[in-house]
């Protein structure tokens, strides 16, 4: 593969936020419009469910933590970070929209197993068991497999996966913990801090857990060149998603409480630690693949030895960054940054390339020259520091 002169003035610029055409923009205004109805839609009827004073006991307890949560969702990717509209879009598709159309489905088939049975005990049992784990996790999936499909430039693998995965299910896990929440603030303080105990501390990632194996089915597909792997991992990813949320949900309704603790110390607990293994490997392939697509850099001297090896592993980019900001600074701990994204952007985009995926409309030797360019100026803006 020929690589463009990083001096070379190039035809597309590298833009911190894409161009978007008047279409887009209306487009986007809209869809922001109908999730924010179908949201308070859903707030709306949990309100009057629980009581004012519940509503805004659960509201806040539901919402006070996730700033947290998504900070750690968000250090998982440690070198090429997703685009905050994307992450955004993730979060608020899962609170909003899957939480929408979930509650929706999951009652319309509730009281109609109820009205068949008799039973308004087999009818929650019924929709928690079977119809809530198909229904949420394929509302969360929606959004994954609309990035997947459409946005392959920045869905590269299981790591970019699991990011929106969880953010999807961060979304959707505070919309429903407003409802448990503030069912529970309506009985009493003891029974809302057991439930926020429960929910919060114990198991506060079930969501984004479950949601996340369709992730890994879909980067694992992203990052292969198998037919039957690109077809097969984001069904079986699906389905494990929808397993585990079934499993999970049975042992609370059905068991009661010493399945439900047997099944979070059998299953859950080593799901949750299987998943940092995956992300932890994940993370050691896209430390390969900096390294791999980035070594042409230093041949021809735009890299020197050192930001080379800063920039093939986390612990040099972390280290990059803290010198930069200890030296000279926010301004120069965010070209830092800058430099450490864009150098990421540009080994992936030729990874991509190189197994035949292209951004529709966009030149790949265009933006190769754009990524060269940037970068070249941003280590001109470092090394005069």
């Amino acid at each position: 593969m020929t690589y463009p002169n990083p001096n070379l003035a190039p035809t597309i610029t590298i833009k911190r936020s894409p161009h978007a055409s008047a279409i887009k923009i209306v487009l986007g205004i809209l869809a922001i419009l109908i999730a924010s109805i179908l949201g308070l839609l859903v707030l709306l009827v949990i309100g009057i469910e629980t009581g004012p004073v519940g509503f805004i006991l659960g509201l806040l307890a539901a919402t006070i933590p996730v700033p947290l949560y998504v900070v750690l969702v968000l250090w998982i990717d440690r070198y090429e970070g997703e685009p905050l509209w994307m992450l955004g879009t993730a979060f608020f598709w899962g609170a909003l929209v899957a939480a929408f159309f979930a509650f929706l489905v999951n009652t319309i088939f509730g009281m109609t197993v109820d009205a068949l049975t008799g039973n308004p005990n087999a009818g929650e049992a019924m929709s928690a068991v079977i119809s809530a784990p198909v229904i949420e996790e394929t509302g969360k999936a929606f959004i994954l497999f609309v990035f997947f499909l459409w946005k392959k430039d920045e869905f590269d693998g299981v790591v970019d996966g699991i990011v929106y995965a969880a953010m999807a299910g961060l979304g959707f896990a505070m919309t429903e913990n407003i409802l448990y929440y503030g069912n529970a603030a309506a009985q009493s303080g003891g029974m809302l801090t057991l439930t926020v105990i429960v929910r919060g501390f114990f198991a506060p990632f079930s969501h984004p857990l479950f949601t996340s194996l369709t992730g890994i089915g879909l980067g694992l597909s992203r990052q292969s060149n198998n037919v039957a792997v690109k077809v097969i991992t984001p069904i079986v990813g699906l389905l494990m998603a929808i397993f585990m949320h079934s499993i999970w949900n049975g042992a609370a309704v059905l068991g009661g409480g010493p399945l439900f603790l047997l099944i979070y110390v059998v299953v859950m607990v080593p799901a949750f630690l299987i998943i940092l293994v995956i992300i932890a490997l994940a993370l050691r392939r896209e430390g390969q693949v900096v390294r791999e697509f980035l070594v042409v850099d230093i041949e021809r001297g735009l890299f020197t030895r050192e930001e080379y090896e800063q920039l093939g592993s986390i612990t040099g980019r972390m280290g990059s960054s803290f010198n930069a900001l200890s030296r000279t600074g926010v301004k120069g701990w965010r070209a830092r940054r800058r430099f450490n994204q864009l150098a990421s952007e540009l080994a992936f985009h030729r990874s991509r390339v190189s197994r035949g995926i292209r951004s529709r409309n966009l030149d790949p030797q265009a933006q190769e020259a754009a990524y060269l360019h940037a970068l070249q100026g941003l280590i001109n803006e470092l090394r005069a520091r």
